[in-house]
């Protein structure tokens, strides 16, 4: 098995109450200093009226002041830019990072944002199919010298792309999304790794790798090409032994929200049982954790786990 990599998801929301880049650097450079593979920015134009940093700028920005940490997108909505602009901006952040980007990309899910930006947001087998040609555009363009077109949607005629990306083929790309029916076919055939979102269980996720495995066969693709990646919780608190563990979960969980409800849907643990919960998914041929901490925009958490999990893994 490949070395594991652990990436940090790092919402707007982590950041209330105003997403700061100062704050963002400051975060991104305390995961690159502990040992963190990549950090992975979400893809939003607005949420009501809380104040939103555009991720691909500050991606921009943190390839200038970070050198060896992989820089992400989890996800991308495909329908907020066009698949070829998409691909140069790519191309144009993968140079000048040297080689560190990793594009993850989604058919778009919040409604409301897409419809006041004037976006659209058509059925869901819609948003899928466009995300599908999206994602063939964004690989010719990175690999053809020139690149040609013609979809449902989309269209490209002797389309130029350079510089080309400096990872080669081209840069990984993760799809998000667990739609069964449509999501995971799409994913079995062009997906360099899967991303689901955060799962309950994992049993959960051993039946989504089997449905993917099944369209895999499907299409002719090789199962063992595609990535695997998992949470490991809808966000993680961790503390060093349980009595800490036990007082700060009065101080992190939301007031309404009972102690029981915060550790279901939340990985709540000391670093032993983070450690089987991470070797539970690793059986499963896991290869890629995403990780969300709760207690963001401090570094304590990413600390203890880069310290007491991840060092030892």
């Amino acid at each position: 098995m490949e070395k594991l990599s652990f990436g940090v998801f790092l919402p707007f929301y982590a950041f209330e109450p105003e997403p700061s880049f100062g704050t963002i650097r400051d975060v991104v450079l305390g995961c690159e200093s502990l040992g963190y593979d990549s950090v992975h920015l979400d893809d939003h134009l607005m949420w009501g009226k809380k104040p939103i940093l555009e991720c691909w700028t500050v991606l921009s920005a943190l390839s200038g002041v970070t050198e060896r940490i992989r820089l992400g997108t989890t996800v991308l909505s495909a329908l907020f830019r066009n698949p070829s602009v998409l691909a140069k901006m790519a191309a144009t952040l993968d140079v000048v990072s040297n080689g560190r980007l990793e594009l993850g990309i989604g058919a778009g899910v919040q409604e409301d944002e897409h419809a006041f930006y004037g976006l659209g947001f058509p059925k869901a087998s819609d948003r899928i199919e466009r995300l599908k040609e999206s994602v063939v555009i964004l690989k010719k363009l990175w690999t053809q010298e020139k690149a040609a077109y013609i979809g449902k949607y989309y269209w490209l005629k002797n389309a130029v792309c350079e510089p080309k990306p400096v990872q080669k083929p081209h840069p990984p790309i993760t799809i998000g999304g667990s739609g069964e029916q449509l999501m995971l076919k799409l994913q079995a055939r062009y997906a360099d790794r899967i991303d689901w979102g955060y799962l309950p269980s994992v049993e959960d996720y051993e039946h989504k790798l089997r449905v993917l495995e099944k369209h895999c066969k499907a299409v002719g693709r090789d199962f063992d090409e595609i990535q695997k990646s998992a949470w490991l919780g809808g966000q993680i608190f961790l503390a060093e032994n349980q009595n800490e563990l036990d007082k700060r979960v009065l101080q992190w969980k939301p007031k309404r929200v009972t102690a029981e409800t915060f550790r279901k849907t939340n990985l709540v643990c000391v670093q032993s049982e983070c450690m089987k919960k991470v070797q539970e998914y690793v059986d499963l041929g896991v290869e890629h954790f995403m990780l969300f901490f709760g207690d963001l925009p401090s570094t304590n958490g990413l600390r203890v786990f880069a310290e007491n999990v991840m060092n030892r893994v």
